[in-house]
């Protein structure tokens, strides 16, 4: 049986937005918002009607049909903690998207207006793997104080579809297989799946693990915390210090990883210095993860996202890390065919929607 989908995922100044027949896109439009357009929102859930509106504009300007989709389907956003899956849209989780337990971000926009669509075509809405999937074991949530637990915050979407396309590649079962995974975007995610769990990752939103195009990254805590006191700094500056003015930014005035990428190749010494560094920042995040988590029985490490495009940067991640385990990168992100994926194994019965509460 044939299915049709509507894919809708809002990003921080753009929502992208499909309509899949089965596996094959039919649709697909980035549909861009100006600062100007976002401004007078104080908060991200006021965006919600506008999102809406130009998402239904854009598919009737398109000549696209949505009054028979079987399904839609957004992207996940900060709701409570929870395992991996895909999840119905209800009342507790579009309460919990508006108020987010975990913060503010345009992701939360894509279950409510998946939810509002669907409602006024009469099917259902779903996410799908949302950042705050959280599968950790108990002992990786130690930091070394009890005021601060460790969180899983990560591109589940991205490294849950890639590590099931890896374990496709080898004939194998995601649930068979020790794999590490490596994010490469603005942020940078380094996961630990035990077979078909992310038993540790690191916070990839808020200021751990490597620094990254446009994040700090773990930072030594003792002169972070001076700055916080020192009076130089108001709350928001010190939080766009961790993520936003960060990792690249900071050191090079550019969040581009492209730039970046060119620099080097003309042969910059300052810009490949720093590039080469966070390389060995996301090797040292791996060469930890194989040690406590797997006992340094890996089977495979996959790299994945739009940096992974650059194979200089990859080959420096592969030197690195090819003694611990095969390095297979497989670039770029999809997140539309993974929302998708997701939404067709429940169309097709393949697993149940699970319950958010």
């Amino acid at each position: 049986m044939s299915y049709k989908l509507l894919i809708i995922n809002p990003g921080s100044t753009s929502t992208k937005v499909a309509i899949f027949q089965d596996k094959e896109c039919v649709f697909k439009k980035n549909i861009k918002h100006s600062a100007e357009e976002i401004a007078p929102f104080e908060h991200i859930a006021d965006q919600y009607h506008f999102r809406k509106d130009v998402i239904l504009n854009e598919l009737k300007e398109a000549g696209m049909e949505i009054n028979d989709v079987d399904m839609v389907v957004g992207r996940g956003g900060l709701l409570k903690p929870l395992t991996s899956g895909i999840y119905e849209v209800n009342e507790a989780m579009i309460r919990d998207l508006v108020n987010s337990p975990v913060g503010e971000h345009a992701c939360n926009l894509g279950g409510l207006i998946a939810d509002d669509i669907a409602k006024s075509i009469g099917v259902k809405a779903y996410i799908a793997d949302p950042v705050i999937v959280d599968e950790m074991d108990d002992i990786a949530r130690f930091s070394g104080h009890p005021a601060f637990p460790r969180l899983s915050v990560f591109h589940a979407l991205n490294q849950k579809t890639i590590a099931r396309q890896h374990a496709a590649t080898v004939g194998k079962k995601y649930e068979e297989l020790n794999l590490i995974g490596i994010h490469l975007g603005g942020g940078i995610s380094v996961a630990a799946h035990k077979k078909g769990r992310v038993v540790d990752v690191n916070n990839a939103l808020n200021g751990e693990g490597p620094f990254t195009p446009e994040r700090s990254g773990t930072l030594p805590s003792g002169p972070l915390m001076n700055a916080c006191f020192s009076g130089k700094y108001t709350h928001k500056e010190m939080d766009l210090m961790l993520k936003g003015q960060g990792g690249y930014v900071a050191y090079l005035g550019t969040n581009d990883a492209l730039e970046v990428e060119n620099r080097v190749k003309a042969g910059d010494k300052e810009w490949e210095m720093v590039y080469k560094a966070m390389a060995y920042q996301i090797a040292k995040e791996v060469g930890g993860l194989a040690a406590s988590a797997f006992s340094m029985d890996v089977d495979a490490i996959f790299v994945t996202g739009g940096v992974a495009y650059d194979k200089a940067f990859c080959k420096l991640l592969d030197n690195h890390l090819n003694k611990i385990a095969p390095v297979c990168v497989y670039p770029g992100e999809d997140e539309m065919m993974a929302l998708t994926l997701n939404g067709l194994m429940v169309l097709n019965k393949e697993v149940e929607a699970k319950i958010y509460e």
